[in-house]
């Protein structure tokens, strides 16, 4: 085997593995990383050896990656990025510049997943990235397919289906089948997915060849099996993450899902069989590693860090695994990760790996070497991110085994969705994006390994099996729902029998006239907690300090947070067994209680929704992000249930 030289990539990058494990106040590897891709393209993506930017799966890739550092970090930079980005192809209607729906290509469809973010916030014009996702779902309607029905990679290239494609298109296929409430789209995905299982795979390895040509007339093709002759990494690649990330978005209970996570779990032993043992990382031709001129490759090395890690978050995988993407990341840091001028560089991914066109590319090993390496190339640079949020996730293993649920009983409000036109609830739940929504701090609670549920019930004894931590969020009064269910003494029964037994109670209330506070303060007086018909920190336009809470040092629960964003919020009157946490002036504002085996924790406001969370709104002195993640990483870490 040989090992392509790179400037740095040993002696540099053995001290950036090492910072990267074992110091805690660098700053991540993912946002080092996505911060080294902004300073190379700060206005627009320009793509390989491009003078212009057009629509571009690699940017759909790099706007994926960039979303989940935004998501870690809460820093808005990034998604300002996002935005900018898209709005320099998106039109006032939905029509989206250089993208061509007639060309049929897959790979346009990957920025969808940006698109679909957009168009479920409080954004200025989130329409126009809704009609332009539409615009992308309408390619699909008329994508030419096999006869079997799986999509061609592109027009021109007919009756062919690539394991790239996948990547491309189905997580945002799902996405939106889910977004815009069309079951029927969950079956189509799974068809591709099945369509690839049975044409791709070999049976002798495990691993998937590169391409399939039902017609059997490529020049590439198997005359028998219609497959090209080799494993390049990187399409299996895509492959991997296609699996892991389409069912973020299948519903629990689609009859194929099973089958999804079954491929994922049969995919993950083939890769560890050919994980180089010294390296960690995977060759370029992926069951030829030692033939001369092969090495070991980065991107196709990123993607299979991220499917195998991610597998083993969300329970795909047996935790063994986690040992193999550790490994592997450990290699990409050695091998691929260097610094140039106080920034992070990314080497050895392979420009390009295809089948036919002119020139024609027969899919051999040879053809496979003739394609350079590229420093900072993004189908390397974004997997790498991806990867490294996977990474630093698993060091964050707090709420693992455990379920947070919010409550949809009490807090029962409706609306028209926007892009399904289907009525649901909003306000503070998990699903909702818009500025006041859960889904910001969901994503934290599920960060740090914890599930994220939602009771529609009254609280039984029943619907709390299996609950760590229950959040009731500003139960409704009846001008906002006009047969609201109030918080009745059974209620309170089984809501106190369930926090003695072990559980953790988070009550958020709001000021007085957006929340039924009477009937909510039975449970909260239960744990010695009242709230108070007070309104304080009434905050004028954008006058922000007037909703300052300062959090005081050394408190148990807020470990990295100083200051908050609190407005209009009910103050506690507290008495035992519940105690103040935070105080402004006189008032208690938050207060904890030890009750039996549990624990319970009230705040006058449910001020950790998406806008005061997601730091696109108030100044970066209010550190609300941390302030979310310090709460949920307490919040888990109490005893619990046994």
């Amino acid at each position: 085997m040989s090992f392509r030289p790179f400037l740095l990539a040993g002696l540099l990058t053995a001290s950036l593995s090492t910072q990267a494990q074992t110091t805690p106040t660098a700053r991540p590897m993912s946002q080092r990383m996505a911060d080294a891709f902004i300073g190379w393209h700060p206005d627009s993506i320009l793509i390989g050896s491009r003078k212009t930017a057009r629509w571009d799966y690699e940017q759909g890739l790099m706007l994926k990656a960039l979303e989940r550092v935004w998501q870690r970090t809460g820093d808005a930079r990034y998604f300002t990025y996002i935005q900018k980005d898209l709005d320099q192809f998106v039109r006032p209607d939905g029509t989206i510049r250089t993208y061509k729906l007639d060309d049929y290509n897959l790979d346009n469809l990957t920025t969808g997943h940006a698109l679909l973010t957009l168009g479920q916030m409080s954004v200025p014009q989130a329409e126009k990235y809704r009609l332009a996702a539409r615009q992308l779902r309408q390619q699909l309607e008329g994508q030419p397919r096999t006869k079997a029905g799986g999509f061609w990679h592109k027009k021109v290239y007919p009756n062919q289906m690539w394991l790239d494609g996948l990547y491309m298109a189905e997580p945002f296929y799902a996405e939106y089948s889910q977004v815009f409430n069309q079951p029927a789209g969950f079956d189509d995905v799974a068809r591709q997915f099945a369509l690839i299982e049975q044409h791709l795979t070999d049976p002798k390895t495990g691993l998937k060849y590169h391409g399939y040509d039902e017609s059997r007339e490529q020049q590439w093709a198997n005359k028998t099996t219609g497959q090209s002759p080799n494993f390049w990494d990187r399409g299996l690649g895509w492959y991997a993450m296609a699996l892991v990330d389409v069912l973020d978005y299948f519903p629990p209970n689609h009859p194929q899902r099973p089958q999804l996570i079954q491929n994922v779990q049969r995919l993950a032993p083939v890769l560890v069989k050919y994980q180089d043992a010294n390296a960690g990382t995977w060759a370029l031709v992926m069951d030829q590693a030692a033939r001369k001129g092969n090495y070991q490759e980065a991107s196709g090395s990123s993607m299979f860090v991220y499917f195998l890690q991610k597998g083993v978050r969300m329970g795909y995988l047996d935790k063994k695994y986690a040992a193999a993407a550790r490994k592997g990341y450990d290699g990409l840091l050695k091998q691929f990760v260097a610094e140039e001028n106080g920034a992070l560089v990314f080497n050895g991914t392979v420009s390009v790996g295809g089948l036919g066109g002119k020139p024609y590319r027969d899919g051999s090993f040879e053809y496979y070497l003739t394609e350079p390496l590229r420093k900072n190339d993004l189908k390397g640079v974004g997997p790498f991110i991806l990867a490294s949020v996977e990474m630093e996730t698993a060091a964050s293993t707090v709420g693992t085994g455990k379920t947070v649920a919010v409550d949809n009983y009490f807090n029962h409000e409706l609306r028209k969705n926007a892009l399904s036109g289907q009525p649901e609830t909003w306000h503070y739940t998990w699903d909702d994006r818009t500025h006041g929504g859960f889904y910001f701090w969901g994503q934290q609670f599920r960060d740090l390994g914890a599930k994220t549920a939602t009771i529609s019930t009254a609280p039984t004894a029943t619907a709390l099996k299996g609950v760590d931590v229950f959040i009731i969020v500003d139960p409704d009064t009846e001008k906002e729902t006009p047969q609201p269910n109030f918080v009745r003494s059974a209620d309170v029964q089984a809501l106190t029998k369930w926090v003695k037994d072990g559980g953790t109670l988070v009550l958020m209330a709001n000021d007085t006239s957006n929340c039924e506070i009477p009937r909510f303060n039975t449970l909260a007086r239960a744990f010695g907690m009242e709230f108070l018909p007070l309104n304080l920190n009434m905050v004028k336009g954008s006058e922000f300090e007037q909703g300052r809470v300062n959090i005081p040092a050394d408190n148990a629960v807020f470990k990295t947070s100083k200051s908050a964003y609190i407005k209009e919020l009910a103050p506690l009157k507290v008495q035992a067994p519940a105690t103040p946490l935070v105080k402004m002036g006189g008032h208690t504002v938050i207060a904890t209680a030890k009750v039996g085996k549990g624990t319970v924790l009230a705040v006058g406001d449910p001020w950790l929704y998406n806008e005061y969370v997601d730091g696109r709104k108030i100044p970066a002195s209010f550190e609300n992000y941390n302030a979310a993640r310090d709460l949920a990483t307490w919040l888990l870490q109490q005893p619990g249930r046994k």
